[in-house]
């Protein structure tokens, strides 16, 4: 997408605390700013732990000049708040930061404001001062319809979800999903996490636009019902959907001196299949050997990319573990006995660059949306073995909707067996269902190539959008 006329003015985009939020954000902000404008990306410092984003910032804004960064302040002061789940504090911290973001907006009025779904308050705030005010939603649109839905299946349903299993939840324009695959913190209606995405569900409508990070051709039917005005309750209008993705992360430079990188590049074409979890995707111990089990039995090349188990301790969730070490994780012999053809890293690996590399030829994924996304743009199949937040949610739509994964069998068991491990990789690497699976995915990829393009439905929705943002007030 080519950018516009120069100094078309600032937008202010308001991530929620964490990492994956900021990352998101940063990527619509280089978008905007290649198209004429200046942006400023909000931070709201969390009483909770996020994970330290301040190398990040300071690498973004030394390559980006025309984004900067502002922290809110003072700090909010929280109630209690007796939920378990994060996303409740995320609620009540970005509410109670509105007389700052307000402070914030007033000294420098900007052309639009984008928030992202847990700062659903600062609606609000935008409307008292009439700053047009977008949602960017960086999951899909069949994720975007069932929160939109939620106040109608509140009404609907008069009991908790975690209460009811395996029982279809039914949203207009998505397949099914079991009750069970729901967010863990929409498990109980009476916690307060649950009340913040009612509110959300009830709220987001009021915004003046929702900006997918997705593409029509990937969602059709799903966005024919949300753009009907389907999903929200009877008589409230739904705003404009714009789908301006995907949209992910670039490639890093210099990534060759990288190990994995290096082994990649001795493999053969397509033969390695990639797994890799998220930064918060941890297996205990016992998964961590069936999954080697099954590589090993199913002599296909891997690249695998290992954490440390996680901490029993619910309030170390968001904290990185310690570096895993691979002599106690791993089944005894097994680095030696596949060092030709697998190798196992510690942590981290640059997924975006393994995706592209040629020699990578199936990936198995937790389903996060954005990992979906640059699957999909470098043309890799997926098998999808979710593990928090909407994931069980995607699988189920990439699935049964996209056609452009399946499923790892006893995801939602507790524990995956090596011989499903072996079954599933080997499917992916050698059956004819994997090879139809590949050609689905090549077409996706070539239909997200053309979203971008000139003409192209992606193009199209941010050019609608420049339009909004600087049309004379």
């Amino acid at each position: 997408m080519s950018g516009g006329a120069r100094d078309n003015g600032t937008l202010v985009l308001y991530p929620s605390p964490g990492m994956g939020h900021l990352v998101s954000m940063v990527e619509l902000g280089k978008l905007i700013v290649s198209q004429g404008f200046s942006v400023t990306i909000l931070i709201v410092k969390a009483h909770y732990n996020t994970g330290s984003t301040d190398s990040f910032i300071a690498r973004v804004s030394s390559a980006n000049p025309s984004i900067s960064f502002h922290t809110l302040q003072p700090p909010a002061s929280l109630p209690p708040n007796p939920s378990p789940h994060h996303e409740a504090h995320a609620f009540d911290l970005l509410r109670l930061s509105n007389p700052n973001l307000r402070a914030f907006l007033l000294s420098s009025p900007p052309r639009a404001l984008i928030f992202d779904f847990f700062c659903i308050h600062a609606v609000d705030v935008a409307k008292e001062l009439a700053i047009p005010s977008y949602c960017f939603f960086t999951s899909g649109a069949n994720v975007l319809a069932f929160f939109l839905h939620i106040p109608a299946l509140h009404d609907l349903i008069p009991k908790s979800y975690g209460e009811m299993g395996q029982t279809p939840v039914h949203v207009p324009g998505a397949p099914s999903f079991p009750a069970d695959h729901m967010i863990l913190p929409m498990l109980d209606r009476e916690d307060e996490a649950y009340k913040g995405f009612l509110y959300t569900g009830l709220h987001l409508p009021d915004s003046d636009g929702i900006m997918v990070n997705t593409l029509e051709a990937l969602e059709p039917r799903v966005l024919e019902a949300l753009t009907a005005g389907r999903c929200t309750l009877e008589g409230v209008p739904t705003p404009p959907i714009y789908c301006i993705g995907p949209l992910i992360t670039e490639g890093r430079e210099n990534i060759s001196e990288v190990d994995c990188m290096a082994w990649l590049d001795t493999q053969p074409r397509g033969s390695v299949v990639f797994l890799c979890f998220g930064s918060l995707g941890m297996f205990s111990g016992e998964q961590l050997k069936e999954i080697a089990v099954g590589l090993e039995k199913s002599e296909q090349r891997f690249l695998w990319v290992v954490r440390s188990p996680p901490s029993d301790n619910p309030a170390k969730f968001m904290v990185a573990p310690p570096e895993p070490d691979l002599d106690v994780l791993m089944p005894e012999g097994f680095l030696e006995r596949t060092k030709d053809r697998g190798l196992v890293v510690k942590s981290w690996a640059p997924q975006v660059e393994v995706l592209r590399h040629e020699s990578v030829g199936g990936f198995v994924t937790h389903c996060g949306w954005n990992s979906a996304l640059e699957a999909v743009c470098a043309g890799v199949p997926m098998v999808g073995w979710p593990l928090y937040a909407e994931q069980k949610m995607n699988i189920v739509f990439l699935e049964k909707e996209m056609k452009l994964a399946v499923a790892m069998k006893g995801y939602d068991q507790g524990l995956v067996d090596s011989e499903e491990v072996e079954t599933r990789v080997r499917w992916l690497m050698e059956s004819d269902g994997g090879k139809e699976l590949r050609k689905r995915t090549l077409a996706a990829k070539e239909a997200a190539i053309a979203a971008h393009e000139e003409g192209g439905s992606s193009c199209a929705a941010l050019a609608r959008l420049v339009g909004e943002w600087t049309r004379p007030s």
